[in-house]
């Protein structure tokens, strides 16, 4: 079987599917991703793992066909794709002082109630980002892209600065969103996580210089 291949189960619950998705520097890859599924995608640094999810979300300039629902990516405004398919990176960008003013108002109430989930104080949102540590930020920004209630959720390395006890409250909740529909697709290099979250595998190899 190509390594760069993974079809899965129950067509009828497909959300994402890819087909000869590519760059220069990666590719190509093709999948299908279910309802309800987590891909998780592995290789050594420098393979493409984070292009390939930057190409998932067209940050990145890439080709071949991608689809959400069966609706190709050619056919939905770029900013609608971006808020069903959210991509957060190992270290997300923060753009204001404070790490409430990142979240609408709307979704303080349930912004909150994650904190506690997560091992983060509540009152958290009130901090300056620059006070916080890089996994306390890790797991800030997943509440800001949960929040977002995307259809597919896009995670490079989220528990990369996470101790255990702070890994497996973020594993809890990822299975929880995932038993609730949630697609996701999970850059990790812990085999152990691996193990935990993967209902699908991509095994990315490092491409050799022509």
């Amino acid at each position: 079987m190509n390594p760069s291949s993974i079809q899965t189960a129950a067509a009828q619950t497909e959300v994402l599917k890819a087909v000869d998705l590519h760059s220069v520097r990666a590719g190509p890859y093709s999948f299908t991703l279910a309802r309800g599924r987590c891909l998780v995608v592995s290789g050594p640094s420098g393979a493409g793992k984070s292009q390939l999810l930057r190409m998932i979300a067209d940050l990145d300039e890439n080709a071949g066909e991608i689809s959400l629902h069966g609706v190709p990516r050619s056919q939905i405004f770029a900013p609608d794709w971006r808020r069903q398919v959210v991509y957060q990176s190992a270290e997300p960008a923060w753009w204001e002082i404070h790490v409430k003013d990142h979240f609408q108002q709307a979704q303080l109430t349930d912004a909150s109630a994650l904190l506690a989930q997560l091992n983060l104080p509540a009152d958290m949102l009130d901090a300056e980002v620059s006070r916080l540590s890089t996994g306390e930020r890790q797991r800030m920004a997943l509440i800001r892209s949960l929040l977002v209630k995307p259809a597919v959720l896009l995670l490079d390395e989220p528990t990369g600065a996470l101790d255990e006890s702070n890994t497996a409250a973020v594993e809890a909740v990822l299975k929880s969103r995932l038993q609730a529909g949630l697609a996701l697709v999970l850059v990790t290099h812990s085999a152990e996580q691996a193990g935990r979250l993967a209902d699908d595998r991509l095994h990315i190899a490092r491409k050799e210089a022509p």
